[in-house]
């Protein structure tokens, strides 16, 4: 008995090392401006090209800004990255979704958008939140640039086969609970290492009932608790989401496509080295209060309080006290985008919450699409327009304020609420402050100028 990641993980063994790890085959490889220029720049001092550059696939997204990219970039670094990926790509054939194109975005937006990422496939990118593709199924996890390059020349990675976990949350989510509160939950109870050294298996009803794009956002965060990555098997959900993208299966390749895709599931007696079950009913609204994405509350909650210097010390950077309630909290910025939270789904959400109201004049909120698609939908669904209404202000696609490594960066000692994936102290900027939440509830914060429980306004 077998379960789906043993199923997808042994089928792309090339050769087992005795007492080490395993040479595995990789279906899919993204790349991006941050982690790929030393790889082929390794390539180059060894003589050596890409072995299967169809199974390679680019976008710059981390560096890149997010107003004005028709514009050359304005900071030298970012510019040379962005430069040099295009160089690269075009020395070895490798597809290249650039600023300005009709496919640009974050990479773990674009792919699942063009039906690259599939079922049943291992796919990685130097970037850790490759764990967002599991959703479909797939064995995905972040890389090194020393193996972006391994991948690179053989299409293959040396990995140590990690041990299997199943986290199962069974029944309806409460009005105002979405996939982000879900994770952020899950986080809280397994802490912020509990998943180190495991790969794991999202099951039950809770998760079959989600969108595809709420499964991603459950997936992308697996990596927050430590974990390799996580993966949810794919069903009818998923197979309608892959029906007609550019890249899925088309004619008389997609009945017998299907028809294997279905087969991949855990099977009824494997065994996992580690369970955790949860109940959705015990889920509400979630927002972080420290500096790892672990230290997550309810929103109607008080702030814990723990005996330790780390403890103290992340509360004494986040400006708050123990034994507080955390609504109320002031709130400077709000951020809505993201590999994790930046999809269509995610602007509709906030556009539906916000929607002939204004925002706090206090508050400075951006909204970033994570692709040109998600951007064109939004356009012409008239969500722009809902959103600006309200004094919300729509930037172009990329990573944006999630990491700081271009210009979106929040101010020291100001406080954000973000729909990111990571709070740890300057992520959103040097000194500055981030508390992890659904994009409702970042809406929410938005438009009352602190924290807030949605559930308030529905």
């Amino acid at each position: 008995m077998s379960t789906l990641f043993d199923k997808i993980w042994d089928a792309h063994v090339v050769r087992h090392v005795t007492d080490g790890p395993d040479v595995l085959f990789i279906d899919k490889h993204f790349i991006h401006e941050v982690t790929s220029p030393v790889a082929f720049l390794g390539l180059k001092e060894r003589g050596v090209s890409v072995l299967y550059p169809k199974r390679t696939i680019a976008t710059p997204d981390h560096n890149v800004p997010t107003i004005q990219q028709e514009q050359s970039i304005k900071d030298v670094l970012s510019r040379m990255q962005v430069e040099k990926l295009r160089e690269n790509c075009a020395l070895h054939h490798i597809e290249l979704h650039d600023l300005g194109s009709e496919h640009h975005g974050i990479v773990h937006v674009i792919g699942p958008e063009l039906g690259i990422t599939q079922p049943g496939m291992t796919i990685v990118c130097g970037d850790s939140h490759t764990s967002t593709h599991g959703a479909f199924g797939a064995i995905a996890f972040g890389i090194g640039t020393s193996e972006v390059e391994m991948v690179l020349s053989s299409q293959c990675i040396m990995q140590s086969k990690p041990k299997k976990m199943r986290i199962t949350v069974n029944g309806n989510l409460s009005k105002g609970v979405t996939a982000k509160d879900v994770v952020l939950y899950i986080i809280s109870q397994v802490s912020a290492s509990g998943g180190t050294g495991y790969f794991v298996e999202f099951a039950g009803d809770t998760f079959t009932q989600m969108s595809m794009e709420s499964r991603m956002t459950v997936c992308n965060m697996s990596i927050e608790m430590g974990a390799r990555g996580g993966i949810i098997a794919p069903d009818e959900v998923t197979f309608a989401y892959l029906k007609g993208k550019r890249d899925a299966p088309k004619g008389t390749d997609w009945e017998p496509t299907l028809e294997a895709w279905k087969q991949l599931k855990t099977d009824e007696d494997a065994v996992f080295d580690k369970e955790f079950s949860f109940k959705a009913s015990d889920i509400e609204p979630m927002i972080t209060y420290g500096t790892n994405p672990g230290m997550g509350m309810k929103i109607n909650g008080l702030i814990p309080n723990e005996d330790s210097i780390s403890f103290r010390k992340s509360l004494q950077y986040m400006g708050i006290q123990s034994g507080q309630p955390i609504k109320g909290t002031a709130v400077d910025y709000v951020f809505v985008g993201s590999c994790t939270n930046g999809r269509i789904e995610d602007l509709r959400a906030v556009a539906q919450f916000v929607k002939g109201k204004k925002k706090n004049d206090q508050v400075v909120a951006w909204i970033v699409p994570g692709s040109k698609e998600v951007e064109k939908m939004a356009y012409e669904e008239g969500l722009v327009d809902i959103l600006t209404e309200a004094g919300f202000t729509l930037r172009q696609p990329g990573c944006s304020a999630c990491l700081a490594m271009n210009d979106d960066k929040i101010p020291e000692g100001k406080l954000a609420v973000s729909t990111s994936n990571r709070n740890f102290e300057g992520r959103q900027g040097p000194g500055a402050r981030t508390m992890l939440a659904s994009p409702i509830t970042a809406a929410a914060a938005a438009l009352n100028g602190y924290i807030t429980d949605p559930r308030d306004f529905l």
